[in-house]
């Protein structure tokens, strides 16, 4: 049975988000403030934390940093701040994913089955015991242009130069790398990336967004990372 952390100080809000957690298999204990959190984590490992971002005591910013200081445990933010910047922002901080406020209990659900796919050895709350890993094809070093990436290592060269990539960075580059060349449609790497159906294409846009700014470019001036209007995006050696 996976544990979740839920950090939220609205009483009511974090009583139906452990209704919600505990009907689906998921054992959960809360936290009221960010100091709190630190102290469940501290004292007892768990399996993934849903972080509410407006705490009394920290902002919850400043306490995703601090839970990254001392734990690799994947952290799923809920926030009312829909602002790209901001959530590239918190990405870069180590949130493993975002929900926006309000969310539906199906997409909690969704958005943390597929962070602890992703993440950990920990099998989603519901899923059979013995139940074979979903099979997939596996990701080969590439190389494109000067950009270099080893799914296996994880990491990233760009002319030489490591790439500071969040875990969902890496795992978006190194998909496009493999099929470098290749149209690939949002819908595509949010299948195949985020492996979930409760997400939109902002999604993904966010994390583009981010890993052409670590890229060294922009949308309006592209060099690895090609948009193709109306079809998807392709990673490609710049010319």
């Amino acid at each position: 049975m996976p544990s979740v952390l839920i950090v939220e100080d609205d009483p009511s809000i974090r009583q139906s988000l452990i209704e919600v957690l505990t009907e689906h298999g998921y054992a959960v204990r809360s936290a009221a403030d960010g100091f709190g959190a630190l102290r469940e984590v501290t004292q007892a490992p768990v399996d993934a934390v849903v972080l509410d971002l407006g705490l009394p005591d920290l902002d919850g910013g400043d306490a995703l940093r601090m839970i990254r200081g001392i734990s690799s445990v994947p952290v799923l933010v809920a926030t009312a701040r829909d602002d790209e910047r901001e959530i590239i922002k918190l990405l870069n901080a180590g949130a493993d994913d975002y929900l926006v406020k309000p969310f539906s209990g199906g997409q909690l659900i969704a958005r943390l089955s597929a962070v602890l796919r992703r993440t950990s050895h920990v099998p989603p709350a519901g899923t059979p015991a013995g139940a074979p890993a979903a099979a997939t094809e596996p990701l080969r070093p590439t190389t494109v242009g000067e950009l270099a990436v080893d799914p296996g290592a994880r990491t990233a060269y760009l002319a030489g130069q490591e790439l500071r990539l969040t875990r969902r960075e890496f795992d978006l580059l190194a998909f496009l790398a493999h099929h470098s060349g290749q149209v690939v449609s949002k819908r595509r790497l949010l299948t195949e990336v985020w492996r979930e159906p409760y997400v939109d294409d902002q999604t993904v846009d966010v994390h583009l967004s981010s890993l052409r700014r670590k890229l060294g470019e922009r949308a309006a001036a592209p060099r690895y990372l090609l948009t193709v209007r109306g079809v998807g995006i392709k990673l490609v050696a710049p010319r």
